[in-house]
């Protein structure tokens, strides 16, 4: 299909970015990579008066250490991010489960920032995120705030960012000594997950966020708690999909979803050492 007509702007600066979303407000629609934006208007999903391109806005691609996180600028691409040593060492599962994502030529056009604004609980990266603990700097022309990865995912492609913030770092704690695991389920090569898990072990600390298990990226705390308090990777496991509502759909039933949640993060926690 075709989206429907709408004004194009080019952001120069992080700065003109912000300006040009508090301008636009709800009627804007922030571009960056594409690979998530671009299918939502052509199926007429999205149709927003304004799309403001913010992808050549090189200030906000780097990686670098800030104390004891990674601070990893928004229009950073996923392909920087699976490859870059700073990651690799210190955060080993996300850039695991940003390999993961789509095919080459969508892993050297997309960003990190996208994939997580966007709010897909079908996406891989809000799961590494949310195991991670990661946290989120949002900025607008009143200034700028740290959202939680608990706290950003609000619903079906939902997230916490008001109409007129932009997304413009991810906060990633840096953990060189966990273990970890990412486990996806998929029918076909490059398919969406029918479910996925990223699965974080460090000392007193477990992480477990869920691809496809809910309207939005979640974490199995019951299943985290259990594995805190001793439990067996089976015995935690089973409790997988405990207070999440999976969908059931043409790919798979919500049992099906769940059958699948106690298995791949079985194997997560047992491949990180538990």
């Amino acid at each position: 299909m075709i989206p429907a007509i709408f004004d194009y702007q080019r952001a120069e600066s992080k700065d003109h970015a912000i300006s040009l979303i508090s301008e636009h407000g709800d009627d804007a629609k922030v571009l960056a990579g594409g690979h998530s934006l671009i299918p939502l208007m052509k199926y007429r999903l999205a149709a927003p008066a304004v799309v403001i391109d913010v992808g050549r806005v090189e200030e906000l691609s780097y990686v670098r250490e800030e104390g004891d996180f990674l601070a990893i600028g928004a229009l950073t691409r996923h392909r920087e991010i699976e490859t870059n040593e700073l990651v690799l060492t210190n955060s080993g599962l996300l850039a695991a489960a940003t390999k993961q994502v789509g095919d080459p030529q969508v892993r050297h056009r997309g960003t990190i920032g996208g994939a997580l604004a966007h709010g897909d609980p079908a996406s891989d990266i809000p799961s590494a995120a949310l195991a991670l603990r990661a946290s989120f700097i949002v900025q607008s022309s009143s200034g700028e705030r740290e959202i939680t990865s608990d706290d950003f995912f609000t619903g079906f492609l939902e997230t916490a960012l008001e109409p007129d913030e932009l997304l413009t770092e991810i906060r990633v704690p840096k953990m060189p000594d966990a273990t970890w695991s990412f486990q996806k389920f998929n029918r076909r090569a490059q398919d969406w997950a029918i479910v996925g898990a990223s699965v974080l072990v460090s000392e007193n600390q477990c992480g477990v966020g869920l691809v496809n298990m809910d309207s939005r990226p979640v974490r199995a705390t019951a299943l985290e708690q259990a594995t805190i308090n001793g439990a067996s990777a089976e015995e935690a496991s089973e409790l997988a999909s405990e207070g999440l509502e999976p969908p059931s759909d043409l790919n798979a039933s919500a049992e099906y979803r769940s059958h699948l949640a106690r298995v791949l993060t079985k194997r997560g926690l047992e491949e990180s050492g538990k």
